[in-house]
């Protein structure tokens, strides 16, 4: 085992789009980086373009399959010697309506998007009380799209509380980034014109988050600057969810008065 005086982040999901850029961000402030992905060969890749070898970790693993998951902790324990920070952002959203949901669906959702933050939670916080504590930082959402997928980000919500509550003792603080709608690979390539224009309608400032945006928000819960903050759900979402105050042709009106 290799002990370090380096803090380390483990960032699942992080083969891509706003998991890399956690980790990038993780990198540049100095910590080893442990990146987990279900995709190995989009993993691979993306570890060797961040060109750090000493300070990443590659983790080939499904979040849902309690076996893996214990196998990539101790990992990481082998590697690095500890674990300061957990970032659970591996989802899937499966975009069909109620009727057309199957029950496989509705499971293969459930177990990425609730039950990988449970296992990775549950594996991270005795890691990290070796230490005297650390930080989780779940990656929810704003949007109830779809019946899965909703049901599942509002479970992982709710999870964030309960954790923060039971592990507080531990030191382990744990929050949520609650995004809006970011420009990653995925949203260019599934939003059509039409769907960016209700967005942009919507959002008060008017366009997409950036990666980089959600890393520095979820970096910011994590680091000894939030150290009195546990439990809390963080919408970076461009004012997203405050638009329920003001149609946006009022709100037009109103910052032309």
């Amino acid at each position: 085992m290799t002990t370090s005086p380096h803090k380390v982040a483990l960032v699942t999901g992080a083969a891509r789009g706003i998991g890399l850029a956690v980790a990038k961000r993780f990198l540049g402030e100095g910590y080893r980086v442990a990146l987990l992905d279900i995709e190995g060969e989009l993993l691979q890749q993306s570890v060797q373009a961040l060109n750090d070898p000493d300070n990443t970790l590659a983790i080939h693993a499904d979040v849902s399959d309690a076996d893996a998951v214990a196998k990539a902790f101790a990992a990481v324990q082998d590697r690095f010697g500890r674990l300061d920070a957990l970032v659970n952002n591996a989802g899937i959203a499966i975009f069909k309506p109620l009727l057309e949901t199957t029950q496989a669906d509705w499971d293969r959702v459930l177990a990425v998007n609730l039950t990988g933050p449970f296992l990775c939670t549950q594996a991270a916080a005795p890691l990290m009380r070796e230490h005297g504590g650390g930080a989780i930082v779940n990656i929810t959402s704003i949007s109830a799209l779809r019946t899965a997928y909703g049901t599942s980000k509002a479970g992982l919500a709710h999870l964030t509380k309960q954790f923060a509550v039971e592990l507080a003792t531990l030191g382990i603080r744990v929050n949520a980034v609650a995004p809006g709608p970011v420009d990653t690979a995925m949203a260019k390539a599934v939003h059509t014109p039409a769907i960016r224009a209700d967005y942009h309608d919507t959002i008060p400032l008017n366009r997409y988050g950036l990666e980089t945006e959600l890393a520095d928000a979820v970096f910011f819960l994590c680091s000894d600057r939030a150290t009195y903050i546990s439990g809390q759900m963080l919408a970076v979402d461009g004012g997203f969810e405050a638009t329920g105050i003001g149609l946006p042709t009022l709100r037009r009106e109103g910052s032309n008065g």
